[in-house]
């Protein structure tokens, strides 16, 4: 858990944005769990156990780059007012409660998931996982097959399990997100229905959903579309979310390409969620 935890934020003066992200790609391949910017300063966050495994070739990249690096020991109750600051709790009309460990418990009747968010999820993620979790309330998944596709913590998954769907595959090109799915889903004991799996779209050749959830972005959505279409049983449900309300039409025309129709919008922040069937 997360409180018991020492961790140490590495402190890098980055020149620009670019150099900032170009460090951060480099620094997600080690045991970093959060990455933020501040004023000309990147801060990587690790678990200080982990850090000495790696503390040499670290080291070493930043000599690469050209930067200096300072490594600070965190509190533990300012890393917890870390993650309450970047990740609230999200709450779907009182039906269902998405929250860190260190967040206050669901009221009893409420249906609740916690994820420990290993990485910051990026912007409008609080929007897009509230506006697919109602959907997948009102989905009927019950003893249905389904798909989260870019996973990431899980939550989705976690969701449409505690739903009574019979089984989920939850794929996700990142190595943290895969990690971090599996934690969460011992943690929230539906690790008998959701599968978690590494990779991309490829990996759902062959198979077949009677719903899937992409909570993506819109180059993906409709780069994938076909996909989807092809792994979706008659009848099965598309709810996909992560773009903005003027991607909607680009996407609901892709998937009219593939012979799914519209069954659904909503709009949360300006974020957008669009459902649809395959006939």
């Amino acid at each position: 858990m997360l409180h018991n935890m020492n961790y140490i934020a590495l402190n890098i003066a980055f020149s620009d944005d670019e150099q900032a992200e170009i460090l951060t790609a480099e620094l997600a391949d080690y045991p970093f769990e959060s990455f933020e910017t501040d004023a000309g300063t990147l801060k990587a966050y690790i678990p200080q156990e982990r850090l000495a495994d790696c503390k040499t070739e670290v080291d070493a990249l930043l000599a690469r780059y050209g930067v200096q690096g300072r490594y600070i020991a965190i509190e533990t109750q300012n890393w917890n007012a870390l993650w309450e600051r970047n990740f609230p709790p999200v709450d779907v009309e009182g039906r269902l409660l998405i929250r860190a460990p260190f967040h206050t418990p669901a009221p009893q009747g409420t249906l609740e998931v916690v994820v420990m968010p290993k990485m910051s999820f990026g912007t409008g993620h609080h929007a897009t996982t509230w506006l697919v979790s109602r959907a997948v309330l009102d989905l009927h998944v019950a003893g249905r097959r389904g798909l989260d596709m870019g996973s990431g913590t899980g939550v989705l998954s976690i969701v449409a399990a505690k739903c009574g769907a019979a089984h989920i595959d939850a794929v996700d090109i990142d190595d943290w997100a895969y990690a971090n799915c599996r934690e969460n889903i011992r943690a929230n004991g539906v690790a008998h229905a959701v599968a978690p799996i590494l990779g991309d779209v490829r990996r759902i050749a062959g198979q077949r959903y009677g719903f899937i959830l992409a909570n993506i972005n819109r180059n993906i959505l409709t780069a994938d579309m076909p996909a989807y279409a092809a792994a979706l049983e008659p009848g099965g449900d598309l709810v996909m979310s992560g773009f903005l309300e003027q991607d909607v039409p680009a996407i609901v025309a892709c998937a009219a390409r593939q012979g799914m129709a519209l069954a659904a919008t909503a709009e949360k922040e300006g974020w957008m969620m669009v459902h649809v069937r395959k006939g």
